[in-house]
């Protein structure tokens, strides 16, 4: 198995002169290309460099890895030299309980790190797989070590914050110190929940019994924009609402409430404003692009933002598909959220449009007072909307055969002329990066560039727009 790396890419956040109006043609750096400057990083024994987190001065790097939490100066071009590092691997207990699972003491049964965030300016907050035992704790910043409790216990029962599976996908972002996650709420893999920890309010978590998600919910993104009062999850998960032959993945955007605090009888310690909706991603005559891999949020100068993920197909077989990046502006998904709901008709067992009188002030918004039972009770069975996200132009911004894309990231640059271009970063399955600038016809792949020397996924790609740098990891 290829060595794990992290690259940093230098320069290739597009400088104004590379822009012109016109398509450029598509230019291919394989690996160790001299005019595309990359540098690399690794550690003997070190793997799964999964999660990256880049300090506010753009100057340090975190890194989650398998069993370790590195920091690393990444702020003169061209170099990346470790700092400190810290070994947070399970305990013999642990592992050996692990190993009793039927899990792998090879591939398994390890610490693999799954969340790490800035609590403050002086500690980092994360969260492990600890041989399917799921653990957090607390990272002091100026001696980078694991803070332990009153008991001496290093780590914080991390249920609910992270996966027990390194293999299933999660989400986490922190909002104003407190952690909201989208994860596997246990061992078996079958109770998805999105949960709001930390801080000094009850802890809130989407209700199991009453399946607001779907048993295989795989998150992927959750974003938090300036100025507004709600915090997105992106993710997909096996459709109930169609009647289809066989098991139809649906890509979803769900939203919760900053300022939801829970029900006082009805759904108490549980969301009360949650609500999810359909994302859509398609072209005419083809088969929907219903596999979300990524998602990334674009804040507007303006305010608001576009978020824009990639997909594929779940009918493609190998690398015959495509992928697909669709964008959605934010207001189009308020729009949704603000519209009809549906409701589950428990005789026919079928999916129907909500078509009774209305409530106010309306279910599930950001209503900053307390809701009555009535309204909360309406809450547990109607979380679903029936509008559906629509791409901005109504289509794919971009597709691209024969590729799958894992990770996407955006940024904004000014031209030549001064007018302002976006630039798609997207990583491959192979380990590939391609640059694509969106332009008035339409976005176009200016660069490919090989990361790695042998074929192996990109599992996170990180900007820092600032350094004109872009990391990425596997």
């Amino acid at each position: 198995m290829p060595a794990a790396a992290l690259c940093l890419l230098c320069g290739v956040v597009m400088p104004a002169a590379m822009i012109c109006a016109e398509p450029l043609p598509r230019v291919t750096f394989p690996s160790g290309d001299p005019r595309r400057t990359l540098t690399r990083f690794s550690q003997d024994n070190v793997s799964h460099y999964d999660i990256l987190l880049l300090h506010e001065s753009e100057e340090e790097l975190y890194v989650g890895a398998r069993d370790r939490v590195l920091s690393l100066a990444v702020g003169t071009p061209g170099s990346i030299r470790a700092k400190a590092s810290i070994m947070w691997g399970p305990t013999a207990e642990k592992t050996s309980e692990c190993a009793f699972k039927k899990k792998s003491q090879e591939t398994e049964c390890f610490n693999f790190i799954r969340v790490l965030v800035a609590l403050n300016e002086t500690h980092l907050y994360v969260c492990g797989t600890y041989a399917f035992s799921p653990a957090c704790t607390y990272i002091h910043l100026e001696n980078f070590t694991l803070v332990s409790n009153s008991r001496g216990q290093p780590f914080l029962d991390g249920k609910g914050q992270c996966p027990f599976d390194p293999q299933h996908t999660h989400t986490a972002l922190l909002v104003d110190g407190e952690l909201y996650a989208g994860t596997m709420n246990n061992f078996q893999g079958n109770e998805p929940i999105i949960s709001r920890s930390l801080g000094s309010r009850t802890l809130l978590k989407t209700d199991a019994f009453l399946r607001w998600l779907s048993a295989d919910a795989a998150f992927v993104a959750s974003f938090s924009i300036p100025g507004d009062d709600k915090v997105y999850f992106f993710f997909e998960e096996t459709a109930d609402e169609f009647d289809f032959f066989e098991r139809l993945l649906v890509p979803r955007v769900a939203r919760v409430c900053k300022s939801d605090v829970g029900g006082d009888k009805v759904l108490q310690k549980k969301w009360t404003t949650f609500l999810k909706a359909q994302l859509v991603c398609s072209q005419p005559g083809h088969f929907p692009f219903n596999v979300i891999h990524h998602a990334f949020a674009l804040p507007r100068r303006r305010g608001g933002a576009d978020f824009y993920a990639v997909f594929t197909s779940q009918w493609q077989v190998g690398r015959v598909g495509s992928a697909a990046v669709c964008a959605y502006s934010q207001e189009d998904l308020q729009e949704v959220f603000e519209g009809k709901y549906k409701e589950l008709n428990k005789e026919s067992s079928r999916w129907t449009v909500y078509s009774g009188s209305n409530m106010s002030p309306r279910p599930g918004s950001c209503y900053m007072g307390p809701s009555s039972d009535r309204a909360l009770t309406f809450m547990k069975d109607h979380f679903l909307m029936d509008g559906k996200v629509s791409p901005t132009q109504g289509r794919p911004l971009l597709v691209k055969t024969g590729v799958t894309y894992t990770r996407i990231a955006v940024d904004e640059t000014r031209g030549v002329s001064g007018a302002t271009y976006r630039v798609m970063f997207l990583a491959t399955t192979e380990g590939f990066l391609h640059k694509a600038v969106e332009l008035p016809g339409g976005p176009h792949i200016v660069e490919s560039i090989q990361l790695f020397g042998t074929p192996e996924p990109v599992k996170n790609l990180l900007l820092a727009p600032g350094k004109e740098h872009v990391a990425a990891g596997h």
